[in-house]
Formats: C-alpha cells, sequence, structure tokens
C-alpha cells in the first residue's frame, strides 16, 4: 500500500458530513458490474443485494442489459435517477473518464476498487493524484483506489459495497484496514466471534480519506462505541495525535501496527540508536495518544470485545475466581507479568465465601472454589468479589467438569454482573475464561449481552491489562501542556552549529546540557598532559580520565576510561597507558576528558534523544551504565511531552523499584529524572540539529543528594532549519 495520503494537506479541511455519502447513500451504482461469477463486479452487486440495501442500486455495463435482474446501464450519465455513490472496479486505464462521468452525474461519494496506483510506482502514483485532485476540485469524497470497499451495518442502511464473501453483523465497532486482503480475514474472524460493525472501511491507498478523517467521523456517533483499525502507515503522524488524543477521551482506539520497515532504521552510534527501532517509536507515539495496540489481529478482536462489553476499571487489582488451580496459576502469571496486581481481598470478603463455600476451598486469591464447584457457587462468589473496594476487576475461570453445564455457569455470571451494575457506580469488568467444547464456544461467542468469553487465560490477561491501561490514560488531565522553560536557546544553537556534522567534544555537550538547566559533573577538556595534571588540581583528586577521539564511541569498551585516580603520579601513569592502548586499537587520543570523582550515592540510569525521519525526536530513559544493551530496561517516548508522560516514561521501566528504594536505601529523586527528560524534549524539539545524545550514565541521586550527567555524547547533522 502507499504511504501518502496524496490530498491530506488539503483533506483537514474537509467537511467530515460529506462521507455521509459514502456510508449512508440512497443510491449506488457500480460501474464495472459483471455477469460473470466469481468476478469483483458480480460480488458487488450481490453483496448489494444479498444484505438487502435500503437503497437503488445501478448496475453500470458498458453492454446494457440486466446483472442480477437488475436493470444495467452502459455509462453513470444514463442512469435516469440521482446516485449518491459510486462503487468503481474497472481497469486503471479508463478510471480517469469514469471519474469524470461521476463528477458529471452528481456523484457526491466514490469507492474506488481498481487497483494499479501508487502502489505500483511512479507512473501509478501520478494517476492517483490526477484523480485525487479533480475529486476534491469537484467537492467529492473518495475510498481508495486500490481497496475492498466499504459496508455499513447499521440496519436502517444496510449497505454492504464490499467483494467479501462474508457479510457485517451490526454492532459498535467502527473498523478501518489499510488491506483489503486482510479485510476479507478480519470480517471472517469477526462472524466467528460474534463481533459486529457500526461501519467497516477498507481505505487502500488512502489517497483521500484517512483514517484521520475516520476517526473524526466517528468522533461523535453514538452507535461506535469502539473504532479499531489495521493501518501500515501514518501519512500524518502529527495530525493523528491531535485526533487520537481527542476521540480517545469519547472512546477506545485500538489499532494493529504492521510494515516493520528499513525507513526507521537508526545508525548504531549510540546506545538509544542502538535500541530504537520503527516499531519501538509507534509504539511509543500510540501509548502517548491513548491508543491502545494490539499484536495481531486475533489479540484486537479480544481486546475489542472487553473494550466494547466492559466498564473501564478504576484500579489495576485482580482477582481470580476458579474451580481449578491450574489455569488460575497461569491466569495469575499472566496478569502480573503484564503490570496488574493481584487483589488482597478484605476480611469481611474472605470471611463471607467461607460462609458457603466447602472448607476445601482457597479463599485467597485466586479463590479455587475446587472441581464441585456449581453455577449457584459461581454466581454468588462473584457477587462478592465484585462488592470487595480492594477488587477492580475480575477473571472467571470455569474449566468443564464431569457433570454441569458451564452455560449454566455463564448464566449465573451474566445475573452478577448486571446485577452489580446496576448498582452505583460504573460497575467492574468482568472477564471470562471458559474452558469447553466447541460447541459451546459456537453458541455463547455471538451473545453480545454478556461478558466476553476466552478460552484461555492469558488472552482475557491481556484484555484486562490493556482495559487498565487506557483507563490510566483517561483519567490524565485532558488539558495538560508541555513545559516550558527558559534557556539561553542561541547560545545553544551558536555550540550546535561550531561542527558542519558529527561528534561535539565532550565539553562542549556538558555545556549544552548545562544551558539546558541539566546538572553536570565539573570537568575540563585538555589535548597535552601536563593540562590533564593541572586540571586535576584545580577540580580534586580524585578525579576520573576519559579519552577523546573522533571514532571512539563506546569508551570504557576500549579502555578509554579510568576512574579513582588519587594523585599526581597516577594519573602520569594512566595517561601514558591510556594513549599506548587505544593507539594499538587504531584509536589514538585527541585529547583527554578530566572530570571530578562524584562519591555521591544513586544509581545509573540513561537518558537518550534519537530522530525517527517520519515522528521526529525520540526520547529514551531506562537503568543506565555499560551493560544498557545487555539489560535493554529502558522507555521511549515521543515529542512534545508533558509532565505526566514523563513520569509515565520512568515509572514503567522494569527496574523502577531500584529507584524507589529497595533493602533500606532511599529513593531516587524521581521528579529531579522527569524535569530532566522535560528538559530534553524540549531541547530535542527546538534544536534539529541534534540527531543523537546519549546521557549515560547520569547518577539518579536521593532527593537533596548529588544527581548529575556523568558522561555525554551529542552528535548533530545539518537540518532543515539551517537553509532556512
Amino acid at each position: 500500500m502507499s504511504d501518502r495520503n496524496l490530498c491530506d494537506e488539503t483533506s483537514l479541511s474537509q467537511d467530515l458530513t460529506s462521507l455521509d455519502a459514502v456510508f449512508s447513500p440512497r443510491s449506488v451504482a457500480v460501474v464495472g458490474a459483471s455477469r460473470r461469477r466469481n468476478s469483483i463486479g458480480f460480488s458487488l452487486i450481490h453483496n448489494l443485494l444479498i444484505n438487502e440495501f435500503a437503497g437503488t442500486v445501478f448496475p453500470i455495463n458498458p453492454h446494457g442489459g440486466a446483472i442480477h435482474s437488475l436493470k444495467a446501464y452502459p455509462s453513470l450519465t444514463a442512469v435516469p435517477d440521482p446516485v449518491d455513490l459510486a462503487v468503481i472496479a474497472v481497469p486503471s486505464s479508463v478510471i480517469e473518464g469514469v471519474v469524470e462521468e461521476a463528477i458529471a452525474k452528481g456523484v457526491r461519494g466514490l469507492v474506488v476498487i481498481t487497483a494499479g496506483f501508487a502502489e505500483v510506482g511512479d507512473e501509478g502514483a501520478r494517476l492517483e493524484e490526477r484523480i485525487c485532485q479533480r475529486v476534491r476540485d469537484a467537492g467529492l469524497r473518495m475510498i481508495g483506489p486500490n481497496c475492498m470497499g466499504v459496508i455499513n451495518a447499521d440496519r436502517s442502511v444496510r449497505l454492504n459495497a464490499t467483494f467479501a464473501p462474508t457479510p457485517a453483523t451490526a454492532g459498535s465497532v467502527g473498523f478501518v484496514s489499510q488491506s483489503g486482503a486482510l479485510g476479507v480475514a478480519i470480517l471472517n474472524v469477526a462472524e466467528e466471534l460474534g463481533i459486529g460493525f457500526t461501519q467497516f472501511v477498507s481505505i487502500g491507498n488512502k489517497a483521500d480519506v484517512s483514517g484521520n478523517d475516520l476517526l473524526e467521523y466517528w468522533e461523535n456517533d453514538e452507535a461506535t462505541r469502539v473504532i479499531a483499525m489495521y493501518l501500515e502507515s501514518f501519512g500524518n503522524p502529527r495530525h493523528f495525535t491531535e485526533i487520537a488524543k481527542r476521540v480517545g477521551r469519547k472512546k477506545p482506539i485500538l489499532i494493529v501496527k504492521s510494515g516493520r520497515t528499513t525507513e526507521g532504521a537508526r545508525a548504531a552510534s549510540s546506545h538509544t540508536g542502538a535500541l530504537a527501532g520503527a516499531d519501538v517509536t509507534v509504539s511509543a507515539f500510540l501509548e502517548q495518544c491513548g491508543v491502545v495496540r494490539a499484536n495481531s489481529i486475533a489479540d484486537l478482536f479480544d481486546i475489542a470485545r472487553a473494550l466494547d462489553r466492559c466498564p473501564l476499571p478504576r484500579g489495576r487489582r485482580v482477582a481470580i475466581l476458579t474451580n481449578a488451580g491450574g489455569p488460575a496459576i497461569m491466569a495469575t502469571d499472566a496478569c502480573v507479568n503484564l503490570g496488574l496486581e493481584i487483589a488482597t481481598l478484605s476480611e469481611a470478603t474472605r470471611a463471607e465465601l467461607a460462609s458457603f463455600l466447602p472448607p476445601e476451598a482457597s479463599f485467597g486469591n485466586p479463590i479455587d472454589m475446587i472441581a464441585s464447584a456449581d453455577a449457584a457457587g459461581y454466581g454468588r462468589a462473584l457477587t462478592v468479589l465484585l462488592a470487595d473496594a480492594q477488587v477492580d476487576m475480575v477473571m472467571v475461570i470455569n474449566v468443564k467438569p464431569l457433570v454441569g453445564d458451564p452455560r449454566d455457569v455463564m448464566e449465573a455470571v451474566n445475573e452478577s454482573v448486571r446485577a452489580a451494575n446496576a448498582g452505583a457506580g460504573a460497575g467492574k469488568p468482568v472477564l471470562a475464561v471458559i474452558m469447553a467444547t466447541e460447541e459451546f464456544y459456537a453458541e455463547v461467542q455471538r451473545r453480545t449481552d454478556q461478558p466476553p468469553v476466552y478460552r484461555f487465560p492469558e488472552p482475557a490477561a491481556r484484555a484486562l491489562a490493556m482495559l487498565s491501561r487506557y483507563a490510566t490514560w483517561r483519567r490524565r488531565p485532558a488539558d495538560e501542556s508541555p513545559i516550558e522553560f527558559e534557556v539561553p536557546d542561541d547560545e545553544v544553537r551558536d555550540i550546535l552549529a561550531a561542527p558542519a556534522s558529527g561528534y561535539l567534544d565532550p565539553c562542549a555537550a556538558f555545556r549544552v546540557l548545562e544551558l539546558y538547566g541539566v546538572p553536570v559533573v565539573p570537568c575540563r577538556m585538555v589535548t597535552e598532559p601536563e593540562a590533564a595534571l593541572a586540571a586535576a588540581t584545580e577540580l580534586g583528586y580524585p578525579v576520573v580520565l576519559k579519552a577523546h577521539a573522533p571514532d571512539l564511541v563506546h569508551k570504557s569498551d576500549s579502555g578509554g576510561v579510568v576512574v579513582g585516580i588519587g594523585n599526581e603520579a597516577e594519573l602520569r601513569q594512566e595517561i601514558a597507558a591510556m594513549r599506548q592502548r587505544l593507539t594499538a586499537a587504531g584509536h589514538p587520543p585527541s585529547g583527554y576528558l578530566v572530570q571530578e570523582q562524584i562519591r555521591a550515592a544513586g544509581h545509573e540510569v540513561i537518558f537518550g534523544i534519537s530522530t525517527d525521519p517520519r515522528f521526529g525526536p525520540l526520547l529514551m530513559f531506562g537503568l543506565g551504565g555499560k551493560y544498557v544493551e545487555v539489560l535493554r530496561d529502558v522507555r521511549f517516548a515521543v515529542t512534545p511531552l508533558t509532565a505526566a508522560e514523563a513520569k509515565d516514561v520512568i515509572r514503567r521501566i522494569r527496574g523502577v523499584a531500584l529507584l524507589d528504594g529497595v533493602r533500606g536505601e532511599p529513593p531516587a529523586d524521581v521528579e529531579l529524572l522527569v524535569e530532566v527528560l522535560l528538559r530534553l524534549a524540549q531541547l530535542a524539539q527546538r534544536h534539529p540539529r541534534i540527531r543523537e545524545l546519549d546521557i549515560n550514565p547520569f547518577l539518579a541521586a536521593p532527593r537533596g543528594g548529588r544527581a548529575v550527567a556523568l558522561d555525554v555524547r551529542i552528535r548533530v547533522e545539518p537540518s532543515a532549519d539551517d537553509s532556512a
């Protein structure tokens, strides 16, 4: 698929009601309608009729006659009645003539099924651009080209203008697919799972109507409760950010994003560049927009069912109710690994459960009612758990016993959930894991008036985790803006402009941080041993000695760092040994950095900046030191960055417990780390010449301690601003 929205700049000002001609037409013409079975032109007519489209259908075929018992017309202009929507399935060589006919006829919407445009090369791209511009000039809206079509499952419209063999049932999910072929598979899976749609759109090359347009179209559509998207590219990421953050406050946006291309690959000369990748950038971008990202189509539907049918949780504490120990252990592991907490039940809840469950049952969490548990026991126990203020959500697990029917268990669960949701508050999410026969799933999956049912604990745990993550994002202040720091940007700009490209010398890099309010270790850059001795005397022993060479990236790997030098004699000896060592390795030092030896307590962390060609500056934070690429305990974010987002980046590294203090250690000053990340975000945005930046290590000290950047590398390249 093309990753360009060729008319993107003009699309931002389009009236979204113009899409009504596409989704709610009173009449549809199929240009390229065919009598030949198994052809796209036949399937389009067939689907419109068997789904009982509420309007009029006009087959267009140059030979006229009748198709599917409908009178066919040789051209659009030959149709005697008005046409709202034209679905076009003719060769690309004649497409421009058809578009002109549609404009002359007064058609207001186009769905171009035809392929052979930007996806096949430059000539196709030029054809696509001409069509798009002509459509826009005439005030039409166009889906495609190179798409599968559109569906509006609303019972008052019943539009299926696709060639997919599987119809869409009415529901509450608005779905966008950039792939037509995958769209067919999506409809198949949705039917099996009982998932219904408001509209389904295959946007193909998205030359005119984009995913951004559809987000805005569904924003205030009460029937659409969840927006789901399969995307291969973002046409305008910055515009998507604005829309998604606004729409996501009203309803969840769920995305499967593919296309891990080399476009986003970064040079691995820095830790940040080595750890970042195109997919990492997309994940960070979507998280900050409040978008839930699924790993696969199956994962998307697992999460979509939970978002559609469940209230959002107030926290991340989950209770597990089961009749079998093994699946409960699997559920516990999955929940904990996904960042959920196993709820600690109140004493009142435990006592209530013990009053009616058998003595062999486990009254902790998971609550194991043992294999003899019946439907009534499930219903009563679930009611008790939902009433516990220390429980935010519940996973119900049932393994079909020798006697009893899992359908009875689900009915008891349904009654308990309905009663709980009828009370005060918005209720709590409940997901069911039922390990039963295929016949059970075929029946239960089609019911939309009950909690979603899963075959195994892991997908249910992931769905709960995504509910919790989205709920957390929704609770953030909606109007928070990035903090702006007063800094001498002109002086920073002069420093960054000094080299045409390449790495700044160490002292210049430290100076940039200092000007931006980031605490740094005192240092001196020298070229001769005698100057190093003078610098050490000025700073005070002990000192740290670091080599500088243009092509020396990871100094510690090459023996270019020596710490704890206590006197002049040791310093002379280490300078000589370092020069000999690095020269033999092909990196003769051009200078030396002498730094004060920091004795303060704290943990080594890393901050970084990298640049993605489409999304712009990418920020990194994590546990630092020389093992950063081994541990890979880092998180990423894109600019602009708010204080809440910066804090979330820091709190979500796996080793955050180290920053909170372990074994009696005082906690690190996390507020300072948040501020440093925000200052670096501003630096990255205001100074695009910075292509890579690593602060590694940064000593994360306790509040009131000496937190400083101990090492920094900054690589610059010319930017568009340089030629402005």
